[in-house]
């Protein structure tokens, strides 16, 4: 599977992150494509969707579909759901919320500490990620705003 062109380059610079964690998994996205953070509150159920899609929100007055990270991921599903968070996007006109379990910080995050994908990172999160960076006391999986949503489109046809 290919993944789309990447208009973000991890390999020069600094980029700024917000971080947060699926199943104690820290993630990052550049702060660039975070629209909002929020609680998926008032989740309405979308009939005949696929297993990725949590449901739909009014988003002070935009409806944004909310797609579930766990399950996209391979994970468990969230014991405490109504504690989760969610990072919105907006892509091609349309407002997405990805359910995440917690918000972290905001990081800057230079080029020298990118890495691409190690070869033993599963293949479901591989293919929803740019690259890594291996901290102190962490590995933060970049995630790849573009593929999650391609592979949620992919499991909805």
């Amino acid at each position: 599977m290919s993944k789309p062109d990447n208009p973000l380059d991890f390999t020069t610079g600094k980029i700024d992150f917000v971080t947060f964690t699926v199943c104690d998994q820290l993630f990052g996205v550049p702060v660039i494509a975070i629209h909002d953070v929020f609680a998926p509150k008032g989740l309405a159920p979308v009939p005949l969707a696929s297993d990725n899609i949590a449901g739909v929100l009014n988003l002070r007055g935009r409806i944004v579909t909310a797609i579930n990270a766990r399950r996209i991921l391979g994970l468990p599903s969230a014991e405490n759901p109504e504690e989760c968070m969610a990072i919105g996007i907006d892509k091609d006109g349309e407002s997405y919320g990805i359910i995440i379990d917690r918000v972290g910080e905001v990081l800057s995050l230079s080029s020298d500490q990118y890495e691409p994908n190690p070869v033993n990172l599963d293949s479901r999160w591989r293919d929803v990620s740019h690259g890594v960076y291996r901290l102190d006391d962490a590995l933060l999986i970049v995630l790849d705003i573009d593929q999650l949503l391609h592979i949620n489109q992919a499991a909805a046809a």
